[in-house]
């Protein structure tokens, strides 16, 4: 099993970007994609899940500035991310379940002037 992620850079407040996380070694289309954060000094927070008919769940206090979503041909579930703030400054992941928690390397998101 491998979770890519990419697309995390340096970015202005009120900026936005997209990550992805590229799949390989299951079954993509069956399982339920998140994706997590972890900011320094705190723990890894859960932000987005999508379910293999599309379904999506968000933590509540994104207030709708972040949209998952997967491309099942592509193996592989997007996080695009707007308005962005300085307190969302985080090592993002991907994550699924299947015999056991499995994530990326994570990917760093800076928001900063």
């Amino acid at each position: 099993v491998q979770l890519v992620e990419s697309g995390g850079d340096l970015v202005q407040p009120g900026g936005s970007l997209n990550l992805s996380c590229e799949t390989s070694g299951f079954a993509f289309n069956s399982v339920v994609m998140n994706w997590y954060r972890q900011a320094p000094g705190k723990g890894r927070e859960w932000l987005s899940s999508v379910d293999n008919s599309g379904i999506t769940r968000y933590l509540a206090s994104l207030s709708g500035r972040f949209t998952i979503s997967r491309d099942n041909a592509k193996r592989t579930v997007y996080l695009y991310m707007n308005s962005l703030k300085p307190e969302d400054t985080a090592v993002y992941f991907c994550h699924m379940y299947l015999d056991r928690a499995y994530y990326g390397q994570g990917t760093q998101v800076t928001v900063s002037t």
